[in-house]
């Protein structure tokens, strides 16, 4: 059977343009656009079978397939090119039961979807396996593109260099100078990608990649690109399938450029409309309240898209203050009976290393969304006895510098409440044995 997909707008002005096209916005009325699939010939294909065919794919051994995105090839790309995929086998991360955690909270059905293990460590591979393949094919049918561009605060960098050298395609990469962690600012220079620090924050680094793209020859990556929202979309996709193809009550989110909410809404969406769930999850997306335009948004009732400019925050990678993905997720919100929620650098911080205590390594953004699940908890919002899926985007082992401030108690905003300081102790057997015992007394 052949499955067809194209752009459209997401204002619903007339016009459909090929996957392949070099476009963004749409010419009517520059709004974002988003891949619309032919669900008519989906639905010829019922609901069980498509539940068989992903759950045979998982981890097969058969190209592309057992990757967590090409195994969903039919709702994400269905025409591409099977030499064209550019794949680390990414996605199929586990569906953590935070058994622990989730006792300390009296909450029974808590999980936590480890996004971030994955090959660049975020979830950001899940989109940019989708664009680089694209644009692979385009190359190899004599498009203008010659290289792939995008601006981050970390991971979408990380995850286009990687992406972009396995395809043999150059990558540029613009950086807010002095705000990103060693780890993340290393990934693209290893990978080989041209990066450039530039002296300002994410939102002008957003400014100047736009310019730069507009003559079509580099090919703008960041999460405008509907293209990365097909792939991230997996995502609500394997958490029904890990859930035996039920929707959990709901999903809890960090967010920034507001790409994630609005590709897992979609991928829900999707399985709504080919009757494979019943019900939506309801939707939280998490924001850091020194980067929190989204919720003083929400806080308005959606009457006034705000945008500002973003303080300095822990969690870095979601440290915007003009989201490019705003219309979308406001449907993805509204269509869930969503919320939006802000946590400060102190909430976010011990959230974080409440949950490291009990055996996670938990990475800031998805700490924010902890500390967020954590208000809604105490207020009631959410049921101790819901299933609830918190999202984590990226690796802890990403912020090592915050998680050693944290625990040597210098960070700016923070009352360190779960510190865990180093032991500086003299080669003494006796001196080492007493200070053992003092710690175990803590814990009898």
């Amino acid at each position: 059977m052949k499955y067809h997909a194209h752009f459209s707008c997401i204002r619903g002005c007339p016009g459909e343009y090929p996957l392949y096209q070099v476009i963004y916005v749409c010419p009517s009325c520059g709004g974002l656009l988003e891949v619309c699939h032919d669900l008519k010939t989906l639905r010829q294909q019922g609901p069980k079978d498509w539940k068989q065919l992903m759950d045979a794919r998982v981890g097969s051994t058969e190209w592309p397939y057992g990757s967590g995105v090409w195994g969903m090839r039919e709702w994400v790309v269905p025409d591409i090119q099977d030499e064209h995929v550019v794949s680390m086998y990414e996605g199929n991360s586990n569906l953590f039961w935070a058994e622990r955690l989730g006792d300390k909270l009296s909450m029974p059905n808590l999980w936590v979807k480890l996004c971030g293990n994955s090959h660049t460590g975020s979830f950001k591979d899940l989109g940019m396996t989708v664009l680089v393949s694209v644009v692979k094919q385009m190359m190899a049918n004599d498009s203008t593109v010659r290289a792939v561009a995008c601006a981050s605060p970390g991971d979408t960098s990380a995850a286009l260099a990687a992406y972009a050298a396995a395809a043999g395609i150059p990558a540029i990469v613009f950086l807010p100078s002095d705000r990103v962690s060693h780890a993340q600012l290393i990934q693209p220079i290893a990978n080989g990608a041209h990066v450039l620090a530039l002296d300002t924050d994410f939102d002008g680094c957003m400014r100047i990649v736009k310019k730069v793209t507009e003559d079509n020859s580099i090919y703008l990556a960041n999460s405008m690109n509907s293209l990365r929202i097909e792939g991230q979309k997996t995502v609500a996709v394997e958490i029904v399938r890990q859930f035996d193809w039920e929707a959990p009550d709901w999903i809890v989110m960090p967010v920034g450029n507001l790409g994630n909410i609005s590709a897992l809404y979609k991928g829900f969406q999707l399985m709504k409309d080919l009757n494979i769930i019943s019900r939506m999850p309801r939707l939280v997306a998490a924001q850091a309240a020194r980067a929190n335009p989204f919720y003083q948004s929400f806080s308005m009732g959606f009457k006034e898209r705000v945008s500002l400019s973003a303080q300095s925050t822990l969690a870095s990678a979601i440290q915007i203050g003009n989201p490019v993905s705003y219309e979308k997720a406001v449907q993805a919100i509204e269509n869930t009976d969503g919320l939006v929620e802000e946590a400060s650098e102190h909430e976010l911080a011990n959230a974080g290393a409440l949950a490291d205590h009990t055996g996670m390594y938990t990475c800031p953004h998805t700490a924010v969304a902890l500390a967020v699940l954590f208000k809604l908890l105490n207020n009631g919002t959410i049921n101790r006895e819901e299933k609830v899926v918190v999202i984590s985007t990226a690796h802890g082992l990403k912020f090592t510098r915050a998680k050693l401030g944290y625990h040597q108690s210098t960070l700016s905003e923070v009352e360190s409440q779960y510190a865990n300081p180093l032991m500086t102790l003299p080669e003494d057997a006796s001196a080492v044995k007493n200070a053992i015992e003092r710690e175990l007394d803590k814990h009898a």
